[in-house]
């Protein structure tokens, strides 16, 4: 059981990060007006606050010590942040998730993290896992037409390794080398997104191929393996 104390240090943890969070928006549209070339940073500044934010207004539910906070959070998650997930024509699992994943130290991945526990358990509870014991895991990071071509992300610096857990942990006996092999690609589509793609390793040519000719908002998914 959580101390009344715990919980108000979480209430004033979150009032510090709104007063931070509006400084950071007067910042910003200075930047804005001005044309300055910090506007970037400024806007991933903003991004980390309120990521982090996020994850402690998450909290507050526990603190009430209710039994269905949890069921209660992980819906609320499922409703705000409308991930895809299924398989494709071809038998391949699939989720997209609606944002690219954050630069390493320039951003926070726990918040995608936690999201997609509750998202994957809602997609399997009723349907028997699968599992591809010999796969790539694709990672295709899809940017936004007006997206600047500059500000598109080498792919060894973006965060994948926790996102790679928790898919393992449905679809994959493990997600070690011996397992799935992984590869990451950029592509331009109708808005920003990450695509997760897992692949039997037979298939991954085929893949290949069908990638050059994936229609600008993304493939059909399925419930179901075809």
């Amino acid at each position: 059981m959580m101390e009344k104390n715990d919980f108000i240090a979480e209430l004033e943890g979150i009032e510090r990060k709104l007063k931070f969070a509006s400084s950071r928006l007067k910042m910003l549209r200075l930047a804005y007006e001005g044309k300055n070339e910090s506007l970037y940073g400024e806007t991933l500044r903003f991004q980390t606050t309120m990521e982090r934010m996020a994850l402690q207004a998450r909290n507050l539910p526990y603190f009430t010590w209710r039994k269905q906070a949890r069921v209660d959070v992980g819906k609320n998650v499922l409703d705000c942040i409308p991930h895809e997930i299924g398989f494709t024509k071809e038998g391949w699992f699939s989720v997209r998730i609606p944002m690219l994943l954050p630069k390493k130290n320039s951003g926070s991945v726990d918040y995608i993290r936690e999201a997609m526990y509750p998202i994957m358990y809602n997609f399997f509870k009723d349907k028997p896992r699968v599992r591809y014991n010999d796969c790539v895991i694709v990672y295709r990071h899809v940017y936004g037409i007006d997206y600047p071509n500059m500000r598109m992300r080498d792919h060894d610096n973006i965060e994948v390794n926790q996102v790679t857990d928790i898919i393992a942990l449905y679809v994959m006996p493990d997600d070690n080398p011996n397992v799935c092999n992984h590869y990451y690609m950029s592509a331009r589509g109708s808005e920003n997104r990450t695509e997760i793609y897992v692949v039997p390793k037979g298939d991954f040519v085929h893949w290949l191929e069908q990638e050059k000719n994936m229609k600008i908002e993304g493939v059909k998914l399925f419930e179901t393996q075809q």
